[in-house]
């Protein structure tokens, strides 16, 4: 499709598989950290995880396997597998994620993460990618009440950047995150990673374009 934008007085990015190409490994760290504990793991369901805080997952992992499942090993093994990911720098960034930045930064424009992950991880895994200092501000998945696909943590990045959320563009690649925009009355595109975008995403108009570079290419016309 083409891609039409308006200027924005500020732009609000998803991070991980929006900036970083991160959701494939944090599903095998999931699953690595599953067979490891002799469970069976459910691709899909780790599909349906995409974009979601930690609270909110772990109340999808419990619905999903009942309430005698070993959440707390599972997550012990998969914060162990993910956080050495993280700090040997297998993460790499997606397509045209720095190009973007530094045209966004020529072109003055301020930006801001907000992000299901929690705020400490959030930091390392961008400073690790050499873009935390991109940033003027972060919203993160511990720091509000409920996660996408509420508005809150895109409220929260809009009101870290003094801008109001409808003079934002919102950049995400999960449903849940596509939907946390549109409630918070922000424009949004979304550049699908793992999952497709689900039938209300087409009904809401959102543009969904292939990769970064569109939006590159559109707001350096």
């Amino acid at each position: 499709m083409v891609l039409t934008l308006q200027r924005p007085e500020a732009v609000i990015f998803d991070m991980d598989g929006l900036l970083l190409d991160s959701e494939r490994v944090a599903l095998a760290c999931f699953e690595q950290s599953a067979c490891e504990l002799g469970l069976i793991w459910s691709p899909a369901l780790g599909l349906d995880l995409v974009g979601r805080s930690s609270r909110d997952s772990d109340r999808l992992l419990l619905a999903h396997y009942g309430a005698d499942f070993p959440l707390a090993a599972l997550r012990q093994g998969f914060d162990q597998r993910y956080d050495d990911a993280i700090m040997s720098g297998v993460i790499p960034l997606k397509p045209y994620a720095r190009e973007l930045l530094e045209q966004l930064d020529r072109m003055q424009i301020p930006c801001a993460v907000a992000t299901s992950t929690q705020r400490f991880r959030a930091e390392t895994k961008l400073a690790k990618c050499h873009l935390l200092s991109c940033f003027k501000a972060l919203a993160c998945g511990d720091e509000v009440t409920r996660g996408k696909p509420a508005p809150d943590i895109f409220e929260l990045a809009a009101t870290r950047l003094g801008v109001e959320p409808r003079d934002c563009l919102a950049l995400e690649d999960s449903n849940p995150g596509v939907r946390a925009a549109v409630s918070a009355s922000m424009p949004v595109v979304m550049v699908p990673d793992l999952v497709p975008p689900d039938a209300d995403i087409r009904r809401y108009g959102v543009a969904c374009v292939d990769s970064l570079k569109d939006v590159l290419i559109t707001l350096s016309a």
